[in-house]
């Protein structure tokens, strides 16, 4: 089988209210309308994410968003609204969270600063 491309999804029960705050988040207005109740950004730092119409699982998706700088992610959040939960330090650097309109669960993880040694 040969790939051509990945996309992550996540349900929402309203297209518009998602296509806001994702629009926010990513800092850039979605690539695609494909068909009624799909709406997709193509190459969000590497990674295809579509968001669907679909009311009965809302709220059910999860999403991890690595960033460089913990800090300077939870300030751009603030900037639109958005509310990290408090920082958690693990072996893999830090991990905060927060939940787009639905509930679904998106996970910020800025990496340490030393090589993770398995």
């Amino acid at each position: 089988m040969q790939i051509q491309g990945i996309y992550a999804a996540l349900a929402t029960a309203s297209m518009d209210r998602a296509e806001t705050f994702y629009t926010r988040l990513f800092g850039r207005g979605p690539d695609d309308r494909p068909m009624d109740g799909l709406i997709q950004w193509r190459n969000v730092a590497g990674a295809n994410i579509q968001i669907f119409r679909d009311k009965e699982n809302a709220g059910y998706g999860r999403l991890t968003i690595v960033v460089p700088k913990m800090d300077e992610a939870r300030k751009s959040l603030e900037d639109f609204g958005g509310k990290l939960t408090a920082e958690s330090q693990g072996d893999y650097g830090k991990i905060a969270q927060l939940a787009d309109p639905d509930g679904n669960r998106i996970t910020l993880a800025e990496p340490p600063s030393r090589p993770f040694n398995t």
